[in-house]
């Protein structure tokens, strides 16, 4: 079984409840405040890990409150923190986050995630068999370099362009599988994308990302389930009816989820399936890195 090596940022969200967005320049009253430590590169280890996989995390903190209490959560959930580093004088990550009928919107302070580097990807070294996931709360460069090892040493990469940006065609070239959600998807291929459009759209959308090097494409839609093109064949799996509470680290979970099967020799079609059903689960549980599922509920809930 290989490794999943996450390059990745680590927030401390900060969660307020309430029935409804605010509209702009709006204020509406809150029922309550929460705290739990989160970052997209943080979740998809947690993810990775509550599954079974060996997992590291390659990032960096701030030396205060957030970034103690998110070094003990990571290390808690069985995350390999070797290469995890401890800035001075600069914040930790933080995620302002508004849930509401369990939708979310999102602030991302980056703090500290904005000092990765590329001597911190360069440290682990990385073997074929390995999977390495990256996303876009760290510098491009670092990730870019993070990405050239991992293609040199033979390992699976997986990218979740989020917050969406645009991908060059060096990166681009890098990524085995590329894991997105609706608007990054419609941002990232210029065209305006909506929940009910036909599926022919969204593959058409996501055919315009494939570069000559032709990356696997998953495209998360929440209740519609996955969009994705493997090995240039459409699959697609329908979503899992659950009560959603919180949405924010469902894609977190289903990227984690992919990675421990492919770590685990597994295909990504049988990979999808799989982390549609641990996204089902983490969904109806408030928080992102903390409603992460077990390998256990997931079999469960499987069948």
């Amino acid at each position: 079984m290989g490794r999943i090596v996450v390059a990745g940022s680590i927030n401390m969200d900060v969660v307020a409840i309430a029935d409804r967005h605010p509209a702009i320049g709006e204020t509406v009253t809150g029922r309550e405040v929460l705290y739990f430590p989160g970052g997209k590169g943080a979740n998809q280890a947690v993810a990775a890990a509550k599954l079974g996989a060996a997992t590291m995390l390659i990032g960096c903190t701030g030396a205060d409150a957030f970034g103690r209490d998110t070094r003990t959560f990571l290390a808690v959930q069985g995350v390999d923190l070797a290469h995890l580093r401890e800035v001075a004088g600069v914040g930790t990550g933080t995620a302002i986050i508004t849930v509401a009928n369990a939708d979310n919107t999102i602030v991302v302070v980056p703090g500290a995630n904005a000092l990765v580097s590329m001597a911190d990807v360069a440290a682990p070294a990385l073997r074929r068999g390995d999977v390495a996931v990256s996303q876009f709360e760290i510098p491009l460069p670092a990730i870019t370099a993070f990405f050239t090892q991992a293609r040199a040493s033979g390992a699976i990469t997986i990218l979740n362009p989020a917050p969406a940006m645009p991908i060059d065609h060096k990166l681009m070239a890098l990524v085995d599988v590329l894991i997105l959600n609706e608007s990054e998807l419609g941002l990232l291929a210029g065209v305006e994308l909506h929940e009910a459009d036909p599926d022919a759209r969204f593959v058409d959308a996501a055919s315009t990302l494939q570069t000559d090097h032709r990356p696997n494409i998953c495209v998360t839609l929440g209740r519609r389930g996955v969009i994705a093109l493997v090995d240039g064949e459409i699959h697609l799996e329908a979503a899992r009816l659950v009560k959603a509470i919180d949405t924010t680290g469902a894609g977190d979970c289903f990227v984690g989820a992919v990675a421990a099967r492919l770590a685990d020799g597994h295909s990504l079609q049988s990979a999808i399936g799989y982390a549609n059903v641990a996204a089902s689960l983490c969904v109806q549980r408030m928080g992102a890195g903390p409603s992460m599922p077990t390998a256990e509920e997931v079999s469960a809930a499987a069948g």
